[in-house]
């Protein structure tokens, strides 16, 4: 598969499986000396060179752009041009929808974006998913488990001798796509990671959850890791990206990505 071989070289050629997360809430910005707000494009490229060299993914939560309106819509596209095609681009959009309109979430994100992958909810079924299937050479992450507290609300219901998240973990890789598919699964509850490493062992994970919700790198590593392949990606999102709201923003940013970075190579290179 396409996109599994390039992660796999990524994370031996950099020793890391850093994801960070674009999440420019405009409340947050850090505020130039005259008391203005960086703009979100600049502020997003200035993390970008920041952390280029410790990471081997982005993830852009695209609610942060929608909610800038049609502004917004092309800062996230200069943006995503920006990453270097070195590095997975993942827009985090959570879409699916019956087929025809799935079919036009994903012309938006892999046609007009070149976003290499899209967050999407399976809930709807495999159907909903199969649209953006047709696209070659990208990748499909979908939810299973979420870190949010609210995902025990549905996705820890018992149904037969299971909860419903494997249950989509196994429908998902009982069914034959074309392309990649990920696993979003919560850094929080390390268990549901073993869980769904076992329902799943030929899969990448994205994890979330790591850094301010809590999730420890050492237990995800443990948990989540393939025996024979790393295949996880954790990420990390306000902890690097605002880990400063002065002007020197970048440059703290990379100092964090730096020692998350040097974290993943320790325990790679115990493993």
């Amino acid at each position: 598969m396409y996109w599994l071989k390039r992660l796999r070289d990524s994370i031996s050629t950099h020793k890391n499986f850093l994801c960070i997360g674009l999440d420019p809430d405009i409340q947050k910005l850090p505020l130039t000396n005259h008391g203005i707000a960086v703009d979100v494009e600049s502020f997003c490229k200035e993390i970008i060179d920041a952390t280029l060299d410790y990471c081997i993914a982005y993830k852009i939560n695209t609610a942060f752009f929608e909610a800038l309106g049609f502004e917004g819509f092309k800062i996230m596209e200069n943006v995503v041009n920006y990453i270097p095609n070195s590095h997975f681009k993942i827009a985090d959009a959570k879409r699916a929808d019956i087929g025809n309109t799935s079919k036009k979430y994903a012309e938006a994100f892999f046609n007009e974006l070149p976003f290499d992958a899209l967050t999407l909810n399976p809930y709807l079924g495999i159907d909903s998913l199969t649209p953006f299937d047709e696209f070659p050479n990208k990748a499909l992450i979908i939810l299973a488990a979420t870190s949010n507290p609210g995902g025990n609300d549905f996705q820890n219901l018992i149904s037969g001798d299971k909860p419903l998240y494997l249950h989509v973990v196994e429908k998902c890789v009982q069914n034959s796509f074309k392309n990649d598919i990920l696993f979003v699964a919560g850094a929080t509850h390390p268990q549901k990671l073993a869980d769904i490493r076992n329902a799943a062992p030929n899969n990448f994970l994205l994890i979330p959850g790591f850094g301010t919700q809590g999730g420890s790198l050492n237990e995800i590593f443990n948990s989540a890791v393939n025996n024979k392949n790393i295949d996880i990606l954790v990420n990390s999102s306000r902890a690097i990206i605002y880990a400063s709201n002065a002007m020197d923003f970048a440059e703290k940013a990379r100092e964090e990505a730096s020692k998350v970075c040097e974290e993943m190579c320790s325990l790679l290179g115990s493993n």
